[in-house]
């Protein structure tokens, strides 16, 4: 990337812009979408702030039980919620809402309802936030089927049928990647502008990578399929080199970390987590519709993740995602598997 030459480059491509000229392309297009993205960017940018001052929080009173007013000091996971949710709400194109933070689902009030759903964990690998790991907001929005009274299932769809899918990293740079099902498009936080630009259009991931993604301290707990395969990436039988191991224990930046290089990421189900450990509906759906907008696939141990329908709103599952011929090698492992049972 020649960054000298960006510097200097004057046609700014913002996602507001990216997002306008997607909407240009359907003439009967209200401009909903766009403005319920814009309220999404709007919660991704005030939490990158909060993030980056976390460290500071500590020392300087903003992160303690209680301030000098007497104010209750909030858990940077519950005030990244409360943002997205007002910013959502406040969109008046949402009609339920679905947090990670939140045990039961928000049902927007009639007066501000719209037709969409939205799904999302406001900072996923939030304990990461003292170390200085990056962390992420993800998020999956569906349309409600027809103009009826919201119910539960109107998000408990399989992820297929979701519009779109996202994630905003917060690390060394703060990163928002986008998929409105026609690819994978990758956007930066410039601080100065305050505007996410387009850096990395059209992501696509390699057809096989180099690298897999696993908590291997569960290494005694899982099935055999999943130790076949970790064995197979560290000794393998047909003369390759080994895969490298990289695990940051933070989805959102293993996901980018696949998506971007290649690989497989993998949280499967053990004795201790039957169901897996990540939840369906706005941390296995997103990230699995990604995958496969950007050429990979993504596979639950039985089936490809994105047919799967949940039956609750913080249902588990696991999940095997990322390079399209490392998720055939794993899902030939379970179909083996299947056939001696």
């Amino acid at each position: 990337m020649d960054h000298a030459a960006d510097a200097h480059r004057t046609d700014l491509m913002t996602i507001t812009r990216f997002v306008l000229n997607e909407q240009s392309k359907y003439p009967e297009s209200r401009g909903d979408f766009t403005i319920l993205l814009n309220h999404i960017v709007l919660g991704c940018k005030f939490v990158c702030s909060a993030v980056n001052k976390a460290g500071l929080a500590k020392l300087i009173g903003l992160a303690g039980e209680t301030n000098v007013q007497g104010e209750e000091q909030k858990k940077l996971d519950v005030l990244s919620n409360e943002v997205f949710v007002k910013a959502l709400v406040s969109s008046g194109r949402t009609c339920i809402l679905v947090s990670e933070e939140d045990e039961e689902a928000t049902f927007v009030d009639p007066s501000k309802r719209g037709r969409y759903c939205v799904v999302f964990d406001p900072l996923d690998g939030s304990s990461n936030i003292d170390c200085g790991v990056s962390i992420g907001t993800i998020f999956g929005i569906y349309m409600m089927k027809d103009n009826h009274e919201p119910t539960l299932d109107d998000v408990l769809q399989p992820g297929k049928q979701m519009l779109a899918a996202g994630y905003c990293m917060y690390g060394s740079s703060c990163t928002l990647v986008l998929s409105t099902g026609g690819g994978v498009n990758g956007f930066t936080l410039d601080p100065s502008l305050g505007e996410f630009l387009l850096t990395h259009p059209d992501i696509k991931i390699p057809k096989k990578g180099k690298i897999y993604s696993v908590n291997e301290g569960n290494a005694k707990n899982w099935d055999g399929p999943t130790a076949k395969y970790v064995e197979k990436c560290k000794f393998p039988k047909d003369g390759s080199s080994p895969k490298s191991l990289r695990y940051i224990g933070s989805m959102v930046a293993d996901v980018h970390r696949t998506l971007l290089y290649g690989g497989i990421f993998l949280y499967p189900a053990d004795k201790k987590s039957p169901s897996g450990k990540l939840r369906v509906l706005y941390e296995v759906f997103p990230m699995s519709f990604l995958m496969e907008q950007a050429g990979g696939q993504a596979f639950t141990g039985k089936q490809r993740a994105l047919d799967l329908v949940p039956t609750k709103i913080h249902e588990r599952s696991p999940i095997f995602l990322g390079s399209f011929d490392d998720v055939e090698d794993i899902k030939a492992l379970y179909a083996a598997e299947g056939k001696k049972e």
